[in-house]
């Protein structure tokens, strides 16, 4: 009983949030638009987006104005969930916020190994990492090269986990990356598992454990399909933990000579026979529908807990990306299905 009480005006709030979010019609209408004046208009129509929508001057629109209203959007309903969150409640999102952090990281990466001439714009996230972070969006801006931006994380978390790839010498943007989200997934493993306790703490192991083996199957993905990557560097790159993975499982998987026999290899585990991935399914897209399935799941069994939480943050980072892939798809004057393929099933 407590811990109903303890989640019940939050999920009471949190399932007024998720009512806002999109459903199979609204990605269907959008795939029909076929230029991204449409798409502001309709998400005008949208309680989650309007107050955001109606800022943008239409007649100057660029697709990153309005990828800014949506990031706008999430942190705006993450603020919420923080506002009615318990102290424990809100020790985990504060947790889960460093994935932002880490985001935009990544972002200052891109900028000091790609030398854009314009190079940042986060002006539109200063207000919640002034309020969440102790990042300093105003140092990291600052930075025109990657020793200078290692630098300027000095005092944070990411300074340890970045300076000695960077002291390295050698070290690519894709070393950077790895490195962060190594970083990253080992310390919410860790962290969130010490707030929370009973049933919480199971489910979000299991999640969690889920995730790190979604997450490691996708890297050895990219890791063969993009970079030719031998075995040997493959298993530096991932992450240190397995749940439903044997070790003689992710061995085949690391180990298999090309990505055709390690889709086999992965039909042979727990991923391939108990959560299928659709025949012809790209790997990426068989991982979000295996944590939206996990999560929903998880808000349905168990309503008045941290499971309507985790599902909602899950549902509406995906909700953007949906939308912004939307918004690229008709930038390049993709097909109505063509659209609808990439942005595959409804939010909630």
């Amino acid at each position: 009983m407590g811990n109903v009480m303890a989640y019940s005006g939050l999920t009471t709030k949190i399932r007024a949030m998720q009512a806002k979010l999109l459903t199979q019609a609204d990605y269907e209408t959008i795939s029909g638009f076929t230029d991204v004046v449409q798409v502001v208009e309709f998400l005008k129509t949208k309680p989650a987006y309007a107050v955001y929508m109606d800022q943008l001057e239409l007649a100057h629109l660029h697709r990153g104005d309005i990828e800014k209203m949506l990031y706008q959007s999430l942190y705006n309903d993450y603020t919420r969930i923080f506002r009615f969150a318990g102290i424990d409640q809100k020790k985990f999102l504060k947790i889960y916020w460093k994935k932002y952090e880490v985001s935009v990281i990544n972002y200052c990466l891109r900028i000091v190994f790609n030398h854009y001439d314009k190079p940042y714009d986060l002006d539109y996230k200063k207000e919640f990492f002034d309020k969440y972070s102790k990042l300093s969006i105003d140092k990291l801006i600052t930075s025109t090269n990657i020793d200078e931006l290692v630098d300027n994380l000095r005092g944070s978390e990411y300074y340890e986990a970045l300076k000695p790839i960077r002291d390295s010498g050698a070290a690519t943007l894709f070393d950077y990356d790895q490195a962060l989200e190594l970083y990253y997934f080992t310390n919410y493993w860790r962290r969130g598992r010490k707030v929370f306790s009973g049933k919480s703490r199971e489910r979000f192991s299991r999640d969690v454990g889920i995730k790190m083996d979604l997450m490691n199957i996708q890297w050895v993905y990219r890791a063969k399909q993009y970079y030719r990557m031998l075995p040997a560097e493959i298993y530096a790159l991932t992450l240190p933990y397995h749940f439903h993975l044997s070790t003689e499982e992710f061995k085949a998987i690391v180990e298999a000579p090309n990505v055709e026999e390690m889709k086999k290899q992965i039909e042979n585990t727990y991923y391939g026979t108990h959560v299928h991935m659709k025949e012809g399914q790209s790997i990426e897209k068989g991982i979000k529908d295996i944590l939206r399935d996990l999560y929903i799941s998880d808000r349905q069994k168990d309503p008045y807990s941290d499971a309507t939480m985790h599902a909602f943050l899950f549902l509406k980072e995906q909700e953007i990306d949906k939308l912004t892939t939307a918004l690229e798809c008709i930038r390049y004057g993709l097909t109505r299905q063509e659209i609808l393929t990439y942005l595959g099933g409804e939010s909630k």
